[in-house]
Order: structure tokens, then sequence, then C-alpha cells
């Protein structure tokens, strides 16, 4: 604050850096200002059922905003006011339970990706089509980009295809379409470009390469190459006992115990010491080492189609992966394009559905 004098019997107060912090309380306030704007457009005999249904929205987007870091601080940006007016007017719109979480969800995202003009352009046209996208549509849209998109970390086969398992029971909430009319009813929407072209991968394809660290032949026991890669290891201070472990997908081999060949740059040692864990990043050569190690994997191809058969049948023995697999198998000689504006509202959708689920990713 700095005063400065006016005049003999007066002061002028100048103040400087104000901030003006918003609550609660504040919050809300402006959310209904904005809803005042927003209202505008309806007759009397629709404000009713348009006041409940956005207050639906209030109610489920000021806890979400609470919870992240000046979250409420978005209340003062114009941008964020001016989505939230298109908001409310697909909140009013939409009869959908679930459009009032997908679209709190939106502008949450908003908040934490805006920066990222992608994500703005994305997240604005996302909440423009809330209304009008079915709901089968929403459920297809989020389940391919599901597939797309999470991959467990887990470097057993059987925890990592658990994990999806579990995911896919909560991402397919619903009964999965039968026909494919809701891949062009997504790209009249622009959720997705539909590309005559190209044709979809199978899951087996997608998830043995996603997974190319367990959907892997790996070294035969006591040969050679196995005798080859414990001298490398060894030689380069790791203990091949906990990194080489048994194949689950074929038990007479050993594979480098990981979920995916990237994660051989952020491999680490974790040392106990007086009951404190010390974690030291594994060392340039320590990396090489255990890419050495993986070039001695059996290239057989007989193997490697017994392996992929074996991984399926893991696959198809978990109901909800089984039925993703069965659905995948309908889809039609063409593929589509996710646009950034499906990727926001997909992921939205399975945030809604799984919370633990990480950021998007461009």
């Amino acid at each position: 604050m700095e005063v400065q004098k006016a005049g003999d019997n007066s002061q002028q107060i100048q103040i400087k850096n104000l901030t003006i912090g918003i609550d609660e309380k504040r919050a809300r306030e402006i959310y209904d200002e904005k809803y005042n704007i927003a209202k505008n457009s309806f007759t009397e005999e629709a404000l009713k059922i348009a006041n409940e249904r956005v207050k639906e929205l209030e109610d489920r987007l000021i806890p979400k905003m609470e919870a992240i870091d000046n979250g409420l601080k978005a209340f003062a940006d114009p941008s964020f006011q001016l989505l939230l007016v298109e908001a409310q007017k697909s909140a009013a719109a939409t009869e959908r339970e679930v459009d009032y979480d997908l679209l709190s969800e939106l502008l949450v995202h908003r908040i934490e990706r805006g920066s990222d003009r992608h994500v703005r352009t994305g997240v604005h046209r996302a909440v423009e089509i809330v209304e009008d996208i079915s709901d089968e549509a929403l459920l297809a849209l989020t389940v391919v980009h599901s597939v797309n998109s999470f991959v467990p970390t887990l470097p057993d086969v059987n925890q990592a295809l658990d994990i999806l398992n579990d995911l896919f029971g909560k991402i397919m909430y619903s009964e999965l379409p039968k026909s494919n009319d809701w891949i062009e009813h997504l790209d009249i929407l622009d959720a997705v470009r539909i590309n005559q072209f190209g044709k979809f991968k199978s899951i087996e394809y997608i998830y043995t390469t996603k997974l190319n660290g367990i959907a892997v032949v790996g070294i035969k026991r006591d040969s050679e190459e196995h005798n080859r890669a414990k001298a490398i290891l060894q030689e380069n201070g790791l203990n091949f006992d906990s990194i080489l472990v048994e194949n689950v997908l074929n038990p007479d081999f050993v594979r480098i115990k990981i979920c995916n060949i990237e994660e051989v740059e952020s491999l680490r040692i974790i040392h106990s010491i007086n009951g404190e864990n010390i974690v030291i990043p594994f060392s340039d050569a320590q990396k090489q080492a255990v890419r050495s190690v993986i070039e001695l994997y059996s290239k057989d191809s007989n193997l490697i189609d017994e392996m992929k058969r074996v991984f399926m049948n893991e696959w198809m023995k978990r109901s909800n992966l089984n039925k993703l697999e069965l659905w995948w198998e309908g889809f039609p000689s063409y593929s589509f394009h996710i646009t950034s504006v499906g990727k926001v509202l997909a992921h939205a959708n399975a945030q809604r559905c799984e919370k633990r689920l990480p950021p998007l990713k461009w």
C-alpha cells in the first residue's frame, strides 16, 4: 500500500497488487451470475427444469474444483466463465444424469490443462456436444480410447490382465453397441475422423505390443543364451535371480521382469539401509546390459505364435476382457482416428468411471 499526499487536509490511497481470492461462496455466486446469462434463452415453462439440471451440475462441479489446488481461482478467468455458460446451457438441455458428471469433468480438465490450446479447443467443443452424443456412442468412444491409452505397469502377466479386466469392468458400464452406427454418429459430431483405407489392429496385436516386456518368448532355461544372460547381468552388478524371472506364458523360458521394454530407461535398484529404502537408478551400463539380455530372447516364429496363443487364452479367461475382444472383432473393415474433441470427451468419461486414471496425454 502506498500513501500519497493529495492536499493539505486529505490523503490519496493507492493500492497495488490487490489479489481477490475466490472461496466456495463466491464461486457459487459467480456460477449463479453466469447462469443468469444462460437462462435468458429459456421460457418460464422451461425454467424450472433448467434450474434443476443446472443445479445438478453445480453440485458436482464445485466440490471437484475445491479439490484442485487453487481450482476455484478459475472462476475469475473470463475464458472459463464463457465456457461455464456453455456448460450450463448443455446441462439445461440434457436429462441424462451422467452428463452432469461428464460436464463437470470436462470443466475440471479445462482447469488442469487449460494452458494447452489443443486441450482447450477440445474441451470447448466437447462441452457443446455432450447433449448430442448418444449413450452407446459415448460408451464405445470411451472403450476405444481406453484401449489406446491405458496400460498396466505391473511386470506379472496375470496381475496386468487382472488390472485391465477390472478397468474395463468399470469402463464398460452398459451393453456395448451391436451395430457400428455409433462410428458415423461420432464422425458427425467431430469426435472421430473415419479413415476408409485403414483397418483396426486386433486386440492381440495391440496388447502384445503394449505389453512387450510380458508378451515375449524369452530365453530357454539352462541354454547357452541363459548362461550368457546371467553372466552379462552379473558383470554389471545386477542380481540375475531377481531380474530374470520365469515366463508364465512358457515356463521353460525366462524373461526380464518388466512390463514394457521402454521401462528399461527407468529401472532402479532399491537398497534397504537401517529400515530406509534407498533408490538408485540403473547406470547406463546396467541399462545396456538389460538391453543385451533382451536381444538374446528367442525369435522363433513358432514359439512367438504359441506365446501369443497362450496370452490370448489368459485374456479370454477374464470376463470383461473376453467381452471386449468379441466386441472388437465386430469392427468394420475401415478405421477411425479419435480427434482432440473425442479424446477429452472419452477421457473425461473414463475418469468419471475410474477416478485413479492418469491425466490425458497428447
